[in-house]
């Protein structure tokens, strides 16, 4: 059964709450009256949600519901009679879930409370599918690099960082051809930039043989030092769910025993 904390300050709308919701079907394991409270239940009940009064005595429903957002990650829905439009951008501030005005109805309030599980529980299955992807790339003996559409980095993994010399802290933002410098071994020519020719094409492209890359503390005059890298790749388009380009992904290895 789904458990929904109540924060309401005033105890004959705060029973009259508990009572719909409880006809609708819903657990309430508890009902508080101010923010300092409604913190410390959430932390001890772990509820699916908080109804949340915004006005409330001493600390604000908008303190309270983020210090729950942020400690507790459980979705906060506002309850208020204040429409008042600085008041909803400081509610906004916290993410909530919904916010329903006062005086509703309990069909209402029923489809307000459903909205805000199911787009609790999606993001959560995203925020699940996001980490264990990062923890994939980080774990993989391949450097990868992604990019947005522009040609700027988005992303390195540990490998990718190491065969660089670049950290993902300064890399993120920069033009690739900056934190990804290649260049074919014997001219001593800079290589295109991949990524912006896999988008430009619309296609998974290779390197060429003979390039090696060139890591940051690397210089042009001293290509046998120890910064050259003989490498392998394949540069492909990333797409979102409409096939729209979005930017490119560079997988590449380090080849240099193979050489």
């Amino acid at each position: 059964m789904v458990k929904i904390l109540i924060v309401e300050d005033e105890s004959i709308i705060a029973k009259d709450l508990k009572n719909r919701l409880e006809r609708l079907g819903y657990e309430i394991p508890a009902a508080v009256q101010s923010g300092e409270e409604a913190v410390k239940k959430a932390k001890e009940l772990h509820p699916d949600l908080v109804l949340m009064d915004i006005m409330l005595r001493g600390m604000s429903g908008i303190a309270a519901a983020d210090q729950i957002r942020i400690s507790c990650n459980i979705p906060v829905l506002y309850v208020t009679a204040f429409s008042d439009e600085n008041i909803l951008k400081l509610a906004k501030m916290t993410e909530p879930y919904g916010y329903i005005l006062k005086p509703f109805d309990e069909r209402e309030l029923h489809i307000a409370i459903e909205m805000a599980l199911y787009r609790h529980k999606m993001e959560t299955k995203l925020r699940e599918s996001e980490q264990w992807l990062t923890a994939i790339l980080k774990s993989i003996g391949d450097g990868v690099i992604v990019t947005d559409k522009e040609g700027y980095v988005k992303f390195m993994n540990p490998t990718a960082e190491r065969l660089t010399d670049w950290s993902m802290e300064k890399a993120s933002g920069k033009e690739l051809k900056e934190v990804f410098h290649i260049a074919n071994k014997k001219t001593r020519e800079n290589i295109e930039c991949y990524a912006a020719k896999a988008i430009r094409h619309n296609a998974v492209l290779n390197l060429p043989e003979n390039t090696v890359l060139i890591s940051k503390g690397g210089v042009e005059t001293d290509i046998e030092a120890h910064f050259e890298i003989s490498i392998d790749d394949s540069t492909a388009p990333v797409k979102d769910s409409k096939g729209e380009i979005i930017g490119a992904v560079i997988v590449f290895r380090d080849i240099s025993g193979q050489k």
